[in-house]
């Protein structure tokens, strides 16, 4: 993208509140497009979802995926509906298609506690969370995804790693801790998997001995998955930057979503070598859709995330510190009297938003 061209975003509304928190995010990127005179965006719109399965029979149209293919980068809602499923019950995901078709496959869900949000967790106001966790998004168990052999008496589901993408796994996985290091963070991998049990995690170890020499300034250390569990409600503040494969992470992030408050703050990245989606972590909520309850802020944190990835990709510092600006007014807003409902107060997505985007001025 030249400088004087706008970034086009594909939006990928989806189904149940993805529309609702959707609308705000766009409304924060237009508000920083107004006030950053070097960041210009095109949105284009798609469909996606269980709605446009349900109508079609296919989660996305070809125009959906060439759109996304075209886009430099791609925003999506939420997607999928627990009454509709594919023959053999499985949930229409075409979020998790786009990471397969577009080789995604670094799942980045940050864990930062927000000021005035409260934490299960005892102390994390005083000590703060901010962690970064990477699922490999492509590999792992959910390369079994449809393919998965079921008889009258079994079920098998296969496991599978590569070198290739477990080396650009760790690459990036590096990367980020070195840039969060640049930032006053501790600099620090964590590799997360069950090396005592799989032979597969034996051999991404290996790997991981071979990746982390390149980044001499990372600290890196190894944790069984199920002592990792027990080390993240106990001292969630000890992290910096944890990388797993598919299945732990799907997990895992959950519970990191939990104890920063919940789904509902929890925003996500989907990044390839080309490609990126950026989406909440919350699904579609179809029991409070259409009520105005949403909380749209993982929605707009993700919008931050993608300014971040932009700026990387570009060597564009405006959009770095518009993605700053966003996660600065989010604070403030949670700071002052916002009470979203998930916490027992009034506020639902009209009052975040405002109180969002009166904390950009």
């Amino acid at each position: 993208m030249s400088a004087n061209t706008a970034f086009h975003i594909a939006v990928l509304p989806g189904d149940g509140i993805g529309h609702e928190v959707m609308a705000p995010a766009l409304e924060v990127l237009r508000k920083i497009e107004k006030t950053t005179p070097s960041l210009k965006f095109r949105f284009s719109e798609a469909a996606a979802g269980a709605d446009y399965y349900r109508e079609h029979g296919k989660s996305m149209p070809e125009s959906t995926v060439r759109l996304c293919e075209e886009a430099d980068a791609i925003l999506l809602g939420a997607c999928g509906l627990p009454s509709v499923r594919y023959a053999d019950n499985t949930e229409i995901m075409p979020q998790v298609e786009l990471r397969f078709i577009f080789d995604l496959y670094a799942g980045v869900r940050p864990a930062r506690l927000i000021p005035g949000v409260p934490s299960p967790i005892v102390g994390a106001q005083e000590r703060g969370i901010d962690f970064v966790l990477i699922r490999e998004s492509t590999e792992g168990l959910f390369a079994s995804m449809g393919k998965g052999v079921v008889s009258n008496d079994e079920a098998r589901e296969t496991l599978v790693v590569t070198r290739k993408t477990t080396e650009r796994l760790f690459d990036f996985s590096l990367h980020l801790a070195e840039q969060r290091k640049k930032r006053g963070k501790p600099g620090r991998l964590t590799l997360v998997d069950k090396a005592n049990v799989f032979k597969a995690f034996n051999w991404q170890r290996q790997i991981f001995a071979e990746r982390k020499a390149k980044f001499p300034g990372v600290k890196t250390e190894l944790l069984y998955v199920d002592a990792c569990a027990a080390m993240m409600v106990k001292k969630p503040w000890d992290f910096d930057v944890m990388v797993m494969e598919n299945m732990f992470g799907d997990i895992l992030s959950d519970l990191a979503a939990g104890l920063i408050g919940g789904l509902g703050i929890a925003p996500s990245a989907d990044i390839g070598d080309k490609h990126a989606v950026f989406q909440p972590c919350h699904g579609t909520a179809p029991d409070i859709m259409g009520q105005g309850k949403a909380n749209p802020t993982a929605m707009i944190l993700s919008a931050a995330m993608m300014l971040d990835w932009l700026a990387d990709k570009h060597d564009l510092a405006p959009a770095a510190e518009a993605a700053s600006r966003i996660e600065r007014a989010v604070d403030k807003a949670y700071a002052g009297a916002i009470k979203p409902m998930e916490y027992g107060g009034k506020d639902g997505t009209a009052a975040i938003a405002k109180a969002v985007m009166a904390a950009l001025d």
